[in-house]
């Protein structure tokens, strides 16, 4: 059988199962009636009895769903991808008193068709089919065949080689399933690499279609229901396998809504932003490249390049699992501020950000690393203040550390530089809003607004807990001093919150989350009268999974203080449809 077949079996838990029993020496359950063999004095279970309790315990699937079943294993959970392992001391849950240890220890020190998960663990005691067992059978034949080919036949019991045999006979026909059913998909991907345009990259995409309005007060009278779009196209490519170019195309139509005081006067605002509105500034389905990067490994390092539209979220951990979708995607939360800690919103642009992991990690403080990046909003521009290293820039430097496998925490420091009227949460895209006043990613107006060149220190927290398997609870702080040109004009700005998301509520692949917290506020600023409240959002929203490629987000956005001034409160309602493909 070809290395396909191996390549694509290797990923699931169950095929692991089923290659131990395909040895003879890990047939033998704890009460099965077993002789030894005088070759190893190992025990060798009846293999006909273990067959039919096989069959009795799993019934067989049809042909068509075959490769149906093996993929669905393969696919359970992120990274899931197993490795060949040397020693049976490697996997975390197989003790020495396990019955089936000898079993197991033999078939990885002798013939080395077993893998385990990232995790070190080996999962032995899944349940599978008759198929997943005739994929491990054929897995370890493969192996056999190589040692014998090889010339290490002599590793080769002949007690191995007969259990082999009945056991190759015994699942003949899911066999001849399997290479029937792979010799088609070689065939087919032939087709398919003789037909594409690239060998080095793959189209991906995002198609947001979301229907939302605003209820309260006078920002009700101001807008109506509108129904929004936004696509990305994105080629990625690789060269070597490990590194990544992202070329990626937008396009939308979506602005956020206009909201206003008790004096039916606009507030310049960016509470209530939704990521689908992030459009860096397409706003009637123009198209544009909107991010250009390419991320490498050096050495034990992770280097990220950005020419144009890099965000520090694409390279700092954010820890906010299940709100956060990388770059404003259409899988997380509905709302820029529930998305990330908005200290990653801070500059944007051109430039360079690494990781670098440091540390060994004794007991429960697992190995930590330290980010480090630099983007500049005008890289491109070689006029007066702008440039590389004149114009506007941040600069990132963040600590990451892992608490045992369920807690993960990150200390994070952005030092800027913001030219007049821009905004501070403006995540490199300048200007924004039909007013031509800088009104920011996330947070009210006086957080934002930069009326003279200015520097700011921000600082900021976040951690992410995981209990179980299907909750999460994820939080953050932030604290920005910005120094204004001129005299009092400085300002401090804060903003917090916290979320717990409800993984495969009603259903895999469903996501509940509810997040709670302050937007990026500047109390008591110099020259905002009447602006001391603080501005406090809830979000809830349920993702929905249709189908692996669909998703539809219905969730409510509930505002206090619309521009830090009592306001009457405002509700968004918004219905999000996600195609991705």
């Amino acid at each position: 059988m070809s290395n396909l077949l191996w390549k694509s079996l290797v990923v699931s838990p169950a095929v692991l199962g089923a290659t131990l029993l395909v040895s003879a020496t890990a047939i033998a359950a704890p009460n099965a009636t077993t002789e030894v063999s005088s070759t190893d004095k190992q025990p060798v279970a009846e293999v006909a009895q273990k067959t039919d309790i096989l069959a009795q315990a799993i019934p067989a699937s049809k042909d068509s769903s075959v490769l149906e079943q093996v993929n669905r294993y393969s696919k359970e959970g992120n990274n899931n991808v197993q490795s060949q392992v040397t020693s049976v001391s490697q996997f975390s849950d197989v003790q020495p008193t396990d019955w089936a240890f000898q079993a197991l220890q033999s078939l990885v020190e002798r013939y080395g068709c077993i893998a385990g998960y990232p995790n070190g663990t080996y999962r032995g005691n899944r349940a599978l089919t008759r198929y997943e067992f005739a994929a491990g059978l054929n897995a370890c034949l493969d192996r056999v065949n190589e040692l014998i080919a090889t010339a290490t036949a002599d590793l080769v019991t002949k007690q191995d080689l007969a259990t082999l045999q009945r056991l190759q006979e015994e699942f003949s026909a899911e066999l001849a399933t399997l290479r029937g059913r792979v010799d088609s998909l070689e065939a087919r991907t032939a087709e398919l690499e003789a037909n594409q345009f690239s060998t080095t990259t793959k189209l991906v995409g995002e198609a947001i279609f979301a229907v939302t309005d605003v209820f309260g007060g006078r920002t009700e009278d101001a807008n109506n229901t509108v129904f929004q779009d936004r696509v990305r196209l994105s080629l990625n490519t690789s060269f070597t396998g490990r590194d990544l170019l992202t070329t990626r195309l937008s396009a939308s139509n979506a602005t956020a809504f206009d909201f206003r005081n008790n004096a039916n006067l606009p507030l310049t605002t960016a509470e209530g932003k939704q990521t689908f509105q992030v459009t860096n500034g397409s706003t009637n389905n123009s198209v544009k490249i909107d991010r250009l990067t390419y991320e490498a490994p050096i050495g034990p390092a992770q280097v990220y390049l950005a020419a144009s539209g890099g965000q520090h979220s694409h390279y700092a951990a954010v820890n906010n699992p299940y709100f956060f979708d990388k770059t404003d995607g259409g899988n997380g939360a509905l709302s820029t501020f529930a998305s990330e800690n908005p200290i990653y919103r801070i500059g944007g642009g051109a430039g360079i950000g690494i990781n670098v992991p440091f540390g060994r990690g004794g007991g429960i403080l697992r190995p930590s690393s330290v980010t480090l990046g630099y983007l500049a909003s005008d890289a491109n521009n070689p006029g007066a203040s702008n440039g590389l290293f004149n114009g506007n820039y941040a600069a990132l430097g963040q600590l990451n550390f892992a608490v045992g496998d369920r807690l993960a925490l990150a200390a994070t420091y952005v030092h800027g530089y913001h030219a007049g009227n821009t905004a501070l949460f403006d995540a490199g895209f300048g200007r924004l809003g039909n007013t031509g006043v800088a009104n920011g990613i996330v947070g009210t107006n006086q957080a934002n607004r930069i009326d003279a060149p200015a520097n700011s220190n921000s600082y900021g927290i976040s951690a992410a807990f995981r209990p179980s398997e299907k909750l999460s609870v994820s939080g953050f702080v932030s604290y920005h001093d910005v120094t204004q040109t001129g005299a009092g004009n400085d300002y401090e700005a804060w903003s917090y919150g916290a979320g717990v998301a409800l993984a495969d509520f009603g259903k895999r692949g469903n996501v509940l989350g509810i997040f709670a917290g302050a937007q990026p506020y500047a109390r008591n600023r110099p020259g905002f009268v009447g602006a001391s409240e603080v501005p406090y959002q809830i979000e809830g929203f349920y993702k929905y999974r249709v189908s692996d490629n669909i998703s539809i987000t219905p969730g409510v956005i509930y505002l206090t203080n619309p521009g830090q001034t009592n306001s009457d409160s405002a509700i968004i309602g918004t219905v999000r449809t996600t195609f991705s493909f």
